[in-house]
This record gives C-alpha cells, sequence and structure tokens, in this order.
C-alpha cells in the first residue's frame, strides 16, 4: 500500500464568521494572522525535506479555519503556490475543509481549476437542535445541499463530526452517523468535545450548565461509530484532536485545555478498546474455562492488543482471570489474529 503524507497549512479562523460555542481557532490551530507565500513555499519546501518515501502521496492540506470562507483573493493566492507543485509533480493532491454553508458551484469550479482533490466538510452534528445549541450557523441540510454538489464535482468528500457537544448524547451521535453514512463520504475525522478557554463554552462548564462526557464514554462511543464507518467501508482518517503545546493535559502548564475526554493518544485509546472486544470474544468460543493464551497477530497491531500501559492485558487478567502473551508474525494481516490455548483450568 503506498505510504501517504500530509503537509498541514494552518489557515486563520478569519475564514469563519461564526463563533461556535465550542471553537477557538486561534487556540486549536495556533494561527491568528494570513499566511504568505514565502511562509507557504517554506513549509512546503521543509516537509518534502523530511518525507522519507520519495514515491508517497502527498497531499497539501488547508486547515485551521474554514479555507472557502476566506476572501477569494487569498485563496486563489494560496492555491497557486499549492498547484506550482502539483504542476512540478513533486506533490499529488490539495485537500481542503470548510464549512457545509460556505459551498456553492462558483466555489466547487475554482476549487477545481487548482486541482483541488478533496473537500471536507465541519458538520459536527446532523441534528439541527444540537447545532443551534452550540451556535454552529448551518443546518443538517446545508450539509446534505453541500455533500451532494461536492460528490457530484468529483471531490473526494470527508466529514467531520464531533462526540459530546452540548445536550447531545449517544444515541444523537450514533443518528449522526447514520445520516452521514447516507451521504457517502470517502472519510471521516471524529473529534470529542473538549473545552477550550476563552470560549463561550468555557462560561457554561464554569456556570455549571455543560458537564463534558468522561474519557471512557468518548472512546465507548468513538469505538461504536468506527465499527459503523468501517462496515461501510469508510476511512477514519483521525480521531481526536493533533496533540500540541496547548491543546494538552488541562493539567500541563500552558494548556488550553480547560475540561473535557483529553488524552495524548485518544485514537489509540479507541483502537485498543475495539481489539479488547475482538480477544474477548474469541476467548468467549473456547469450549474450556481458559487460563492462559497466545494472540498472534501482524506486528504492527502488537502495540493495540496489547493496550495503552498493557491496558488491555491487565484488563484481561483482572476480568477474566486470563494470562495472555502477545506475538507479532507476518502470515497474518492487519486486522487479522489467532489465539491459541497455553492452558486451561482443569476445573
Amino acid at each position: 500500500m503506498r505510504t501517504q503524507y500530509n503537509i498541514p497549512i494552518f489557515i486563520p479562523h478569519e475564514g469563519c464568521k461564526n463563533e461556535c460555542t465550542f471553537c477557538n481557532q486561534k487556540k486549536i490551530s495556533g494561527k491568528s494572522k494570513m499566511i504568505t507565500e514565502d511562509e507557504l513555499r517554506h513549509t512546503i519546501e521543509e516537509y518534502l525535506e523530511s518525507f522519507k518515501d520519495k514515491n508517497a502521496y502527498k497531499e497539501i492540506a488547508f486547515f485551521g479555519g474554514s479555507f472557502t470562507g476566506i476572501d477569494i483573493e487569498d485563496q486563489e493566492r494560496l492555491l497557486k503556490v499549492a498547484n506550482e507543485y502539483i504542476k512540478d509533480k513533486r506533490i499529488d493532491g490539495i485537500r481542503i475543509s470548510t464549512r457545509p454553508d460556505y459551498i456553492d458551484r462558483k466555489i466547487l469550479k475554482m476549487l477545481k481549476k487548482y486541482h483541488v482533490k478533496s473537500i471536507e466538510l465541519g458538520v459536527q452534528s446532523t441534528n439541527d437542535y444540537i447545532l443551534q445549541k452550540c451556535k454552529r450557523g448551518h443546518t443538517f441540510e446545508d450539509t446534505k445541499r453541500a455533500s451532494k454538489l461536492i460528490r457530484r464535482y468529483r471531490f473526494n468528500l470527508g466529514h467531520q463530526m464531533m462526540v459530546g457537544l452540548p445536550e447531545s448524547t449517544r444515541i444523537d451521535e450514533i443518528n449522526t452517523a447514520k445520516q452521514l453514512i447516507k451521504l457517502k463520504p470517502k472519510m471521516i475525522r471524529i473529534y470529542p468535545v473538549l473545552v477550550i478557554k476563552d470560549t463561550e463554552l468555557e462560561k457554561e462548564y464554569l456556570n455549571g450548565n455543560y458537564k463534558p462526557i468522561s474519557l471512557v464514554q468518548a472512546v465507548e462511543t468513538c469505538k461504536e461509530l468506527v465499527y459503523m464507518f468501517d462496515k461501510k467501508k469508510i476511512n477514519i482518517i483521525r480521531i481526536g484532536l493533533q496533540n500540541t503545546d496547548n491543546i494538552t493535559d488541562p493539567d500541563a502548564n500552558g494548556s488550553d485545555v480547560v475540561a473535557g475526554p483529553y488524552h495524548p493518544a485518544f485514537g489509540q485509546l479507541v483502537e485498543d478498546s475495539i481489539w479488547y472486544d475482538c480477544i474477548v470474544n474469541k476467548i468467549k468460543k473456547i469450549s474450556a474455562k481458559v487460563k492462559e493464551v497466545e494472540i498472534k497477530v501482524n506486528r504492527q497491531d502488537v502495540g493495540n492488543v496489547i493496550g495503552h500501559k498493557k491496558s488491555n492485558i491487565i484488563k484481561l487478567k483482572e476480568t477474566y482471570d486470563v494470562d495472555a502473551q502477545v506475538t507479532g508474525v507476518d502470515y497474518l494481516k492487519p486486522g487479522q489474529s489467532e489465539i491459541e490455548v497455553i492452558d486451561t483450568y482443569k476445573n
């Protein structure tokens, strides 16, 4: 499988005229002013030099603010620079992130002109009441319209959704996933809501009007969403916000995270939990009281099967009194596993 590299380019929040209750993009992206052409070229060159696999698929990704909401002159200025690298065949594609209500035919024609390949929509929820509560500024109807247009113009469609929004329940999030699946995105990002400094949500949290979901709740809900998207072969490209100097543990100096289900390896926790369920289900099918097993998986899956800080191994012992050793092998494909019983309880 061909390696893929992203070159993330963060643009300022000025692209979005809305102020969602949970959002402080200046804190999340670290950008407060528009990037110049020279800065853009410098960033791209730095990344290109750092990539080990020169034959990998390479993509410039404009994140941070809503790209199609910034001035059209700035959009074209940045896309022209990115397009230079596509013409030179040093870059394979361009990806942008934007809002559903910032998409129309004129915008899509312009993006097509500059060889943009993928468009990610910040959907967050398909429940209009929840969107209104967090002052999102668009409706699910906007998402449906934009998604259909993006697919009609033959872009790769991506969606971003959130878990734990104000007044959102697990059922609401399951329903959001169901509705998004119907719109046929090729990829999805799932973000648990964190309370960020200098947001309206921080005030609601401090006033006791908003209670973040726990880390366990976030992992369990995201795990269920992963099952749903995987079943429909929708690529899950990220679970959880990227860890940065200011998006980090709420107790750390300089952290802008006030509360919420933060973990530096949130995505790994979800993968670990999925593997734990898989292993437990296989052990339960064995017609003997299992005492010790060897779990064989592809080498790249060993860490997730063991779990963060050996959490899965410890949980198997504490919950089912099963000792487990994990072995990485080459003959199994990623995601496959075999269990060999080493010992059983005689009685």
